[in-house]
């Protein structure tokens, strides 16, 4: 099923103003990272006023939850909805935003190990016997927390009928437990309910497994933090435009602490995997371009050639831009940023996304880079990040006089 073509985007009052095009697919891919999702959540509130309404959204873990809220409601509703599910889940204990570094600090280590102690609303809770007094075999004994307030959070506030009409499309990660396999829940081919959406972020030893036809899945970053190789594995016929939005940083500094070395080694661990996946697959989008301009110019003598067939069997989209929108630390944040379910610390994830968008979505390169018909285009413009932006480095793909379009990447160390 292909998406539906995207809504144009709406006026503003930009002198430069972004433009989307009808004739492209809009595709928000969402990592997973636990309270850092909120990020997300002001990602997608410029991109709909600024740009455009995704036509696909796909996630994993809280990925996977903002993006059943957005699919799972109508555009008018879908911020309201998700400002709805993040302030249920924040603390409203208040918490002053001009505190200094150490107290906030402490503050934030309060209000997670809060979270581990007694759960979060309409999210999960602590069960009571804990998971060692529990029988063995069942899902309770291999699990500290009970999720069943998140069953009755979506339930609540996500229109699965919707999801499943097709007017956008929907696709969570989640990896099976029996086998190891990563497995994908998309709407385009298979009914999406609840389930589905637990089992993306179903994160062991916390969250039990959770059932689907008879198998049992845990949370997909286990395996792959970004569901972007699933987008870009689909086959589709009109150019994509994919806001990748991460949740851990590759880049940071040397820790000077253990509670530093935790966090550090943290972003290193599920970056890496975005970071991979993301090289391979647009390389494979390069290669694969590459190969299809070569095949247009052999001789028809060699086109049943068993190379040649091979050749044609890669999989060669139109082109794809990729836009990364990477949250940055602050410097009170610690490695519990992932479970630290603050009312301010949500709002300041929030606001963050949404002004990272922004800046985006009206940054030069953005507004002014070619929108060509081939190639694969990379872009990391966020304004906090001049390291990446510095050194950042261009592999030109050189196509010969008749082809003045060649693949583009740009590309982050």
């Amino acid at each position: 099923m292909t998406p539906p073509r995207a809504r144009p985007a709406r006026a503003t009052q930009s002198a430069h103003r972004p433009a989307s095009h009808a004739d492209d697919d809009c595709i928000l891919v969402l990592q997973g990272g636990g309270a850092l999702g909120a990020y997300q959540a002001g990602v997608f509130e410029s991109l709909s006023k600024v740009y455009c309404e995704p036509t696909w959204v796909a996630g994993i873990s809280i990925g996977a939850i903002n993006a059943a809220l957005i699919a799972g409601n109508a555009p008018d509703m879908r911020v309201a909805r998700l400002r709805e599910f993040w302030e249920l889940v924040s603390s409203a204990v208040q918490m002053p935003s001009s505190a200094p570094v150490s107290t906030r600090e402490t503050l934030n280590e309060l209000s997670a190990s809060q979270a581990a102690v007694f759960g979060v609303p309409g999210f999960f809770k602590p069960r009571f016997p804990a998971a060692p007094f529990q029988l063995r075999g069942t899902l309770e004994a291999i699990s500290y927390y009970d999720t069943t307030p998140l069953l009755e959070t979506l339930e609540r506030l996500v229109d699965f009928d919707r999801i499943n009409s097709g007017a956008m499309r929907l696709s969570v990660g989640a990896v099976n437990v029996r086998n190891g396999n990563f497995a994908y829940f998309d709407s385009s081919k298979q009914r999406i309910d609840a389930r589905h959406i637990m089992a993306s972020g179903a994160l062991p030893p916390g969250f039990a497994p959770v059932e689907i036809d008879g198998e049992y899945y845990w949370d997909g970053g286990l395996v792959s933090n970004t569901p972007l190789q699933h987008v870009l594995d689909q086959p589709g016929k009109r150019r994509r435009v994919v806001f990748q939005v991460d949740l851990f940083a590759a880049l940071g500094t040397l820790p000077t602490t253990m509670s530093e070395v935790s966090e550090r080694e943290k972003d290193i661990r599920f970056s890496s995997r975005t970071r991979m996946n993301t090289d391979v697959q647009l390389d494979m989008q390069v290669i694969a371009q590459t190969a299809k301009r070569l095949m247009a110019k052999l001789p028809p003598s060699l086109r049943d050639d068993p190379d040649v067939k091979a050749l044609a069997r890669l999989r060669s989209e139109n082109a794809v831009d990729v836009v990364h929108l990477i949250y940055r630390r602050k410097h009170y944040e610690s490695q519990s940023k992932d479970f630290e379910f603050s009312r301010l610390s949500m709002q300041e994830h929030w606001d963050a996304g949404r002004a990272d968008m922004v800046h985006t979505l009206h940054d030069p390169r953005w507004i002014q880079h070619e929108r060509s018909q081939t190639g694969v285009h990379v872009f990391d413009l966020t304004s906090d990040a001049p390291v990446i932006k510095a050194r950042a480095r261009e592999h030109v793909k050189h196509a010969p006089p008749d082809n003045p379009t060649p693949p583009t990447r740009r590309q982050s160390p």
